[in-house]
Parts: C-alpha cells; sequence; structure tokens
C-alpha cells in the first residue's frame, strides 16, 4: 500500500515545477510596489507591460469558453439537464447577488467613511467614466448586445456573452446530431487542448505584467492616496472577507460538506494571479479547468463558471453599494433609503457582463449616480486613484463567489463526485500544472487507494 501511495510524488513534484512562476509573481509584485515609490517616472513608462498581459489573457478568453461549453454541452444527451443546471444557477445568481448588496448598505451606513473629505480638486477626473458610461448604454442595450453580427465575430470581438450565445447553439445543435456530431466533439477537444496549451505559455509572462502593473499603479497614485482613503479599503476588503468566509463558506459547508479554507487554499495560484492583474479574466481558463479536476461534470462546469463570470457579481455588488454611499457623504448629500435601494438595484443591473473587466466597476458606478444622482458624479473622482486596489478585491470575490457557485450547483444537480472532491482537496490527487488539463482523471479510479471511502 505504502508503494502504491508513494508512486504519484515524482509527478507531482514535476507538475509543481511551476511554483517558481508564481514566486517570481510575488518578487515582481514588490518589485514593482518600489520602483513605482522611488522612481514614480520609470513606474508610469512600464505601466503598459501590465496592459500587454492583461490583452494577452483577455485574447483567450472567447475560445477558452467556446470549447469549454460546447464540449459540456455537446456531451451531455439530455437537453433538459443542461436546462436545469443553468436555471439553478442564474437563480442561485440572484439571490446571492441581493445578499451582498445587503451586506454592502448595511456596512456603509454603519461607518460613513466617506464623511467630511474635500473632493473638488478630484472631480476633474471622473470624465473619462462619465463617457464610458454613456457609452455603456443601459439595459435593454445589454440585452441586445448578446447576440453578435456574424458567428465568427462572437470570438473576435472579446465580448464574454456573445460568446456564451454561440457557444450554447453550437453544443445543442452537436448534441441535436446525435452520434453524428461526434467527430465535431473530438475536433473541438483538440482545439480544447491547444488553446490551453498556449494560455500556459502566456501565464510564464506573468510577472512581467505584475511588476508592469504595481508599478504604474504606484507611481500614479501615490502612497498617500492609499492612506488618504484608507478606512473605506480596509472596510470594503474586510466586507469581502466576511462574505467569502462567512456567507460563502458556511453555505459551502452546510450543501457539500466541503471546507471554503481547503477550496481557498486549492486556487490559492489562481487568487495569486487575480492580484496580480486585478481582473478576475485572467484566472477564468484556470478555475474551469481546475473545477472540471476537482470532480465536477463538464456540462456543469461548461454552463456555470462562464454565466456566473457575467452574471453572479458578488464583489461587484458589495463595491457599487458602499462607493455609492461614500461618494454621497463625500459631498456631503446623503442618500436616504429609498434612494439607495432604487439607485443599487439599477447598478446591479447594469453591472452584468463587466465582471473581471479592470475599471468596468467605476464605470458602472458613474453611469448610475448620472442617472439617478448626476449631482454626485463628481463624487466618483475621489476613488479613482484606489479603484485598482478596490479592483482586486472585487475580483478575488467575483471568483470565490464563482468557484463555490460550482460546487453547489453540482451538488444540487448530483454532477459532482464528492469522493474525488475530498481527494482532490486533501492534496492526493494534485492538478496537473504543466498542462493546466486534467488528462489524468480517466486513470483516477486506478488510484482507488487514494479515495476515500
Amino acid at each position: 500500500m505504502s508503494e502504491t501511495t508513494t508512486a504519484p510524488a515524482p509527478d507531482a513534484q514535476k507538475r509543481d515545477r511551476t511554483h517558481w512562476l508564481y514566486l517570481a509573481v510575488l518578487a515582481a509584485v514588490l518589485a514593482g510596489i518600489l520602483v513605482g515609490w522611488l522612481a514614480p517616472g520609470f513606474g508610469k513608462q512600464v505601466g503598459e507591460l501590465g496592459t500587454l498581459f492583461v490583452n494577452l489573457i483577455k485574447m483567450m478568453i472567447s475560445p477558452v469558453i467556446f470549447c469549454t461549453i460546447v464540449l459540456g454541452i455537446g456531451s451531455v444527451r439530455a437537453a433538459a439537464k443542461v436546462g436545469k443546471v443553468g436555471g439553478l444557477a442564474i437563480g442561485y445568481f440572484l439571490i446571492m447577488s441581493t445578499v451582498a448588496l445587503a451586506i454592502g448598505l448595511v456596512v456603509g451606513n454603519l461607518l460613513h467613511p466617506g464623511t467630511g473629505l474635500d473632493i473638488a480638486s478630484h472631480a476633474k477626473e471622473t470624465a473619462k467614466y462619465v463617457k464610458d458610461a454613456q457609452s455603456a448604454g443601459g439595459t435593454w442595450d445589454f440585452v441586445k448586445d448578446i447576440v453578435p453580427t456574424t458567428l465568427v465575430s462572437s470570438l473576435t470581438s472579446g465580448k464574454v456573452l456573445q460568446t456564451l450565445f454561440i457557444a450554447l447553439l453550437v453544443g445543442f445543435g452537436i448534441q441535436a446530431m446525435g452520434t453524428t456530431g461526434e467527430p465535431l466533439l473530438r475536433g473541438v477537444a483538440l482545439l480544447q487542448k491547444l488553446v490551453f496549451r498556449i494560455l500556459t505559455m502566456i501565464l510564464w509572462l506573468a510577472p512581467i505584467g505584475a511588476f508592469g502593473a504595481m508599478a504604474n499603479v504606484v507611481a500614479r497614485t501615490g502612497l498617500d492616496a492609499v492612506k488618504q482613503l484608507a478606512l473605506l479599503m480596509v472596510a470594503f476588503y474586510l466586507t469581502c472577507i466576511v462574505f467569502i468566509f462567512g456567507i460563502l463558506g458556511t453555505l459551502l459547508r452546510a450543501v457539500a460538506g466541503v471546507s471554503i479554507f481547503k477550496l481557498c487554499r486549492y486556487l490559492a495560484r489562481e487568487y495569486l494571479l487575480i492580484v496580480a492583474t486585478s481582473s478576475s479574466e485572467s484566472a477564468l481558463p484556470r478555475l474551469i479547468a481546475k473545477m472540471q479536476h476537482l470532480g465536477v461534470d463538464r456540462g456543469t462546469v461548461g454552463v456555470v463558471v462562464p454565466t456566473g463570470y457575467s452574471f453572479n457579481l458578488d464583489g461587484t455588488a458589495i463595491y457599487l453599494t458602499m462607493a455609492t454611499l461614500f461618494v454621497a457623504d463625500a459631498m456631503g448629500k446623503p442618500l436616504s433609503w429609498s434612494e439607495q435601494l432604487g439607485l443599487l438595484v439599477f447598478m446591479i443591473v447594469a453591472s452584468k457582463g463587466a465582471a473581471g473587466v479592470t475599471g468596468a466597476g467605476l464605470a458602472t458606478l458613474a453611469g448610475g449616480l448620472q442617472s439617478h444622482r448626476p449631482e454626485l458624479l463628481d463624487g466618483v473622482g475621489l476613488i479613482v486613484g484606489i479603484d485598482r486596489f478596490m479592483s482586486e478585491a472585487r475580483a478575488l470575490t467575483n471568483f470565490s463567489g464563482n468557484a463555490v457557485a460550482t460546487i453547489l450547483v453540482g451538488t444540487w444537480t448530483n454532477t459532482i463526485e464528492p469522493a474525488r472532491v475530498r481527494a482532490v482537496l486533501d492534496r492526493q490527487l494534485p492538478f496537473d500544472e504543466t498542462t493546466m488539463v486534467d488528462d489524468h482523471q480517466a486513470a483516477a479510479p486506478a488510484d482507488k487507494n487514494l479515495v476515500p471511502a
């Protein structure tokens, strides 16, 4: 027995060589902070490195979503099963967004972090975000934008919902073809392996991107800007922590019997990547791969994860609530309870599809204020300096919410293997870091001694 349990060790060590990459990311983040602080001019110049890295990641998002959803739905013979998963996911997303909204309202009204601040010198910085909000359109524009111009443009426009829509159509189309569509599924499976291989190559550039991004943000905001708004930042981070480990953790333990702490440890490298890029989109492909490795059915992962990235915005909901109350207090024009509810419900609806995009939360905040309380719009400029840091907490919370949602929906629909979940979270079935594709899942039943009874 002992020989069997120790056999996977060499492979695990081989796969774990990528830990040097993530140590390099940590070092790059620290170096970026120092460069931005001590040499702000140079820090601003290297800021484009961070933008280029995030753009490389975003370049791969549409192919990853398309392949995952087509394979997930095309492999399921019963269309009703996919519909059940999607319905449960959407219902859960709506409930949790409401809970996140309520938590942000409570914390914002208890702390009043913006009271007594002077925002006149920052007002001019809102122009960019007002323009972004105006170009974004309303809720109906959001719905119309789901349908792409052409079938192929959905993969090139960079819009997640368009890719999701076309992937659903293709997946159900292949499903309806029966055995005739199997060669198409095999072709998409090969394409998915290629996409993940390219993405793995791109991730080795993460330290360069992290260095440029951190150097730029520190150079532009300075350490004083962070100190000035420390109360809002700390309150927001603590609220997100309570939401993840308190609300989501309790729900995960009660429904699936899974520890939120073990799940966070399993996703530690994805959290580090999000912190480095300030975008949860950078970790979307890895979340898909890791949820499949964890034991969640491919069809469930293919529906819940991409949909959650557009509709499950727990961190964004908390941010919009607290940021709005902060701006209103800083302007000396606090909102009544009725105004708070009306304005923020509008923001939650308007923010759908913006998850994971750096700066989208700020543009949504500006759009909501312009629509309901335009006299407060100038106050958005106050938090421009720290939005980068706020964006990290938003992205981490959104990401955690989607990971938990995948496990919960898998449990409710019986599309998850509890024994495999325990084995993976206990580090008995390590994730293949070299390819990000779980090619060893088929061999898992052979390692029966690794899976708790």
